[in-house]
C-alpha cells in the first residue's frame, strides 16, 4: 500500500500562514520566481488556500484564520520553521531579497558540505536559507554516517 500523491506534488509541502498571502505571493515571485498555482478566496476576499510553485516544489499558504487557530509568525513572536531553497545564484538572490525588504540572517558564504548559502528573514517572518551547490558530491553517504 503506497501513498497516493497528486501529480505535481511531493510527499511533503510546507503550509504557511500570512497576514496577507497576496503580498507574500508577490514577494516570492520576485525573489524566487514563484508561480501562483491556485488561489481560493472567501466571499469576504480572504485567501483561504493558495499554492505557489518554486521550481519543482509547491508551497501552500493562507491568510490567518483565528477561528482555526491559524496565525502567521508575528502572532507567535517569530517562526521556529526555516525553509531551504536552491537558487541559481545565492549571492544575487540574497541581494534581491534584501532590496525587497528581507533582513539578513547570514551573508553568503561557502559551506563545508558543498553549498554556498545565505540566510534571510522575509518581510512576513519566515526564515529562508538560499543556496547553490559549489562542490557536488561533498555530502557523505549513508555508509559514512554509520
Amino acid at each position: 500500500m503506497g501513498v497516493t500523491i497528486p501529480e505535481g506534488y511531493s510527499v511533503v509541502q510546507p503550509y504557511l500562514m500570512f497576514v496577507s498571502v497576496r503580498e507574500a505571493i508577490e514577494f516570492y515571485a520576485k525573489i524566487f520566481g514563484a508561480q501562483e498555482k491556485l488561489c481560493m478566496t472567501s466571499p469576504e476576499g480572504r485567501v483561504v488556500h493558495a499554492e505557489i510553485t518554486i521550481g519543482d516544489s509547491v508551497v501552500m499558504m493562507a491568510d490567518e484564520n483565528p477561528a482555526m487557530d491559524a496565525y502567521g509568525p508575528a502572532h507567535y513572536g517569530g517562526s521556529p520553521v526555516s525553509l531551504m531553497v536552491y537558487v541559481e545564484n545565492c549571492d544575487e538572490t540574497y541581494a534581491e531579497a534584501l532590496a525587497a525588504g528581507a533582513t539578513s540572517l547570514r551573508a553568503p558564504a561557502d559551506q563545508p558540505y558543498g553549498d554556498r548559502m545565505a540566510g534571510i528573514l522575509d518581510p512576513f517572518g519566515y526564515k529562508w536559507w538560499v543556496a547553490h551547490s559549489i562542490a557536488p558530491q561533498v555530502r557523505g553517504t549513508e555508509e559514512d554516517a554509520k
